[in-house]
């Protein structure tokens, strides 16, 4: 049976890292291979399909994570992120650090795929729990949660965008559902878990160190500092970018202005144009050399390498999974379950995001299926949406490669990960539906 092969590949996965202490980049590619042999690939085959998703796994987020990376770099080494941090704690106090957090990646999450959200947001993250003298975990898992939530919940992000035409929802009502399912989901798996982990596990939680070689501990003198607005306006310079090409594509689809919105909308474009223009308002304008910026670029992409190779290693897994066709196994085995289409959809889309680990090809595979059963039950699409988002976001595990950037980004063991961001996502699949639910009784 597929799920038996996809179980005893990530307890394989397990073993060689938790037990023999191999590299996760090792683990995952002879976990990958095995699980595809399992399912009747030969040797070559499997080993072409782990190429494979190592190659779209990479060449999706390469930029994405090397010109993130660069400019979280120059955000830091140059204070700008410090001057950032400074301001909202001021401005939100420390015991509100949390709520600051939340919004910022409410507003960068409705326009960015998880993991290009996480990459723009982490010196941020870093920054604000130096600055605000608390554990980085606490200011990071309700950044991470927002993040998740608004990939599931809310258009016009890409992939809730998708799902909502799958169901031929109005964009406008699953914008206002999604907000009101996303609200709760946020408060409970990244305000109220996190401080339950603060409490009852605070050895776990405190012993979580910054990566070094991912940010800069040097606090700046004030004098040293960049204005707030310039170092502002290139952390939020990618999110303008991509927001101003949904903006374009939802007002004048037509449009030939979209050739430029397209390219500058993309996520490796948005981020390499940030970094050329920080490399002259918080570089050059400020002193620095080209070969200084060189040599920043240059040591952010030696100490994201592994990270990278970590990531295109889930993607390999990812893809033989997909190879082996375990998604339509998935889809008949699910198809014919007696439940309401509501909770139909979300099993499915919870059942292939354990399966696959891709959060969008669940819920796009969950809305495929479903789609039918909008006019059979008279359901609201809208609410069909968001189920099949609640039910895509939750038991991130090793073949996600959010798991993955979670786990390298907060320097945390296996174990850990799966108590924080594993728990965290579960939470808000459960709410998401809970919320669902409810909505359901009165539409």
């Amino acid at each position: 049976m597929p799920l038996v092969s996809v179980i005893l590949g990530v307890v394989l996965l397990l073993i060689l890292m938790m037990l023999f202490n191999f590299s996760a980049f090792t683990s995952l590619i002879i976990s990958s291979l095995t699980v595809g042999m399992l399912e009747g690939m030969t040797p070559l085959e499997a080993t072409k399909a782990v190429e494979k998703g190592l190659g779209n796994s990479a060449g999706s987020l390469m930029l994405v994570i090397i010109f993130g990376a660069a400019v979280g770099k120059l955000l830091t080494d140059t204070g700008g992120a410090q001057r950032i941090a400074e301001t909202m704690v001021n401005k939100f106090g420390e015991k509100h650090v949390q709520l600051a957090s939340v919004i910022t990646s409410i507003i960068v999450g409705i326009a960015m795929f998880f993991e290009t959200g996480i990459v723009v947001l982490i010196p941020l993250v870093f920054s604000i729990a130096v600055v605000a003298g608390v554990p980085v975990l606490y200011v990071g898992l309700p950044v991470i949660a927002a993040l998740i939530t608004m990939h599931g919940f809310v258009p016009p992000h890409p992939g809730a965008t998708a799902v909502a035409e799958i169901f031929k929802a109005n964009i406008g009502m699953t914008l206002a559902l999604g907000i009101l399912v996303a609200i709760p989901s946020i408060f409970l798996a990244g305000v109220v878990y996190t401080r339950l982990l603060r409490r009852f596990a605070p050895k776990g939680f405190l012993n979580i160190r910054i990566p070094k070689k991912l940010y800069t501990q040097k606090l700046f003198r004030e004098e040293e500092l960049p204005s707030f607005t310039r170092s502002i306006v290139i952390a939020i310079m990618p999110i303008c970018f991509i927001l101003l090409k949904t903006i374009i594509d939802i007002i004048t689809p037509d449009s030939k202005i979209r050739i430029i919105t397209d390219f500058l909308g993309s996520a490796g474009p948005a981020l390499f144009i940030t970094f050329l223009i920080a490399s002259v308002v918080l570089g050059i304008t400020k002193g620095k050399k080209v070969k200084d910026i060189g040599n920043m670029l240059q040591e952010s992409t030696a100490n994201i390498a592994m990270i990278l190779l970590i990531i295109a290693g889930g993607g390999a897994f990812k893809e033989v999974l997909i190879e082996s066709h375990i998604d339509k196994y998935v889809s008949g085995l699910m198809a014919n379950m007696p439940l309401s289409p509501l909770l139909l959809t979300w099993v499915i889309a919870l059942v292939l995001r354990i399966s696959l680990g891709s959060a969008t090809v669940a819920s796009m595979t969950a809305a495929s299926i479903a789609a039918p059963l909008v006019h059979v039950a008279h359901i609201s699409p809208e609410l069909m949406t968001l189920a099949a988002g609640a039910g895509s976001i939750g038991l991130s595990h090793v073949n996600d490669a959010g798991f993955w950037i979670v786990k390298e980004y907060f320097n945390m063991s296996m174990k850990k990960t799966f108590s924080t961001w594993t728990v965290l996502t579960t939470i808000i699949a459960v709410v998401g539906l809970l919320g669902v639910l409810v909505l359901d009784i009165f539409l």
